[in-house]
């Protein structure tokens, strides 16, 4: 078990060069045209296309990387700003989507603007200024696995908002997603977490994917000793909130 586990990660772990290389060329064209010659904006686009696909391969490498870590018992704390892991999983969320706030996100100074922001892509963050301006000791890696791909998920079944809380108490960190599509009945609650797993595609509420995004994030929050919960119903959305042990800095 041991052996396929090193091989799957080598593998994993080999894509990254290849996808570099190729990012690094789309770049260069995009880029520098008094090398290359100059492009139409037809050519730019489908070169762009090119390279969001690149960046969502490198993400799936790096989380599939993670996933591996974690079940290895990994785990790597360090101090950081909560406004600054907020931000990075939402810039790269916004880089996979082909978003053009994600130079504007960088350049908000304080979470006021961020919020202002998000509002306007019908993203709602709930935080106060004295969580976004604190350092925690957490893995900055996982988490910002596991708050991409639940923002992920709920973007892509959402009918208008998706709500993001963020706080803390002594011991934990609580995070959830909200949004407001279809919901999930409560008779798929257990199965939605387990790997390749989709509900009835007949049925109203429809295919929430083949699960894997799901399936990795409660991986990485119980390694983290953390807790993952679902509230949700037919027509009712669905909220995922994760609760994770904090250290003192």
């Amino acid at each position: 078990m041991m052996n396929s586990r090193i091989k799957f990660d080598l593998l994993i772990h080999d894509l990254k060069g290849p996808l570099a290389v190729m990012e690094s060329g789309v770049v260069s064209l995009l880029r520098r045209e008094e090398k290359y010659g100059p492009l139409t904006e037809s050519q730019k686009k489908v070169l762009k296309r090119v390279l969001r696909n690149i960046k969502v391969t490198q993400t799936l490498v790096n989380d599939a990387l993670e996933l591996g870590r974690s079940s290895e018992g990994i785990i790597h704390k360090e101090k950081i700003l909560v406004s600054k892991l907020v931000n990075e999983a939402l810039i790269e969320l916004f880089d996979l989507m082909s978003c053009d706030k994600t130079d504007a996100l960088k350049e908000c100074r304080d979470v006021k603007e961020v919020k202002k922001l998000l509002s306007q892509e019908g993203i709602i963050l709930d935080m106060d200024e004295g969580l976004w301006n604190k350092e925690l000791v957490i893995d900055k890696r996982k988490i910002n696995q596991i708050l991409r791909n639940l923002l992920s998920n709920a973007l892509k079944y959402r009918k208008k908002e998706v709500l993001i809380q963020i706080k803390e108490n002594d011991k934990h960190l609580i995070l959830s997603v909200q949004d407001d599509g279809e919901g999930i009945p409560p008779s798929y609650h257990e199965n939605i977490f387990k790997c390749y797993f989709q509900m009835d595609q007949g049925k109203e509420y429809c295919v929430r994917g083949h699960g894997i995004g799901l399936a990795g994030v409660m991986i990485l929050v119980e390694d983290m000793g953390g807790e993952l919960t679902l509230e949700s119903d037919v027509g009712k959305g669905a909220k995922f909130s994760v609760k994770l042990p904090l250290e003192k800095g």
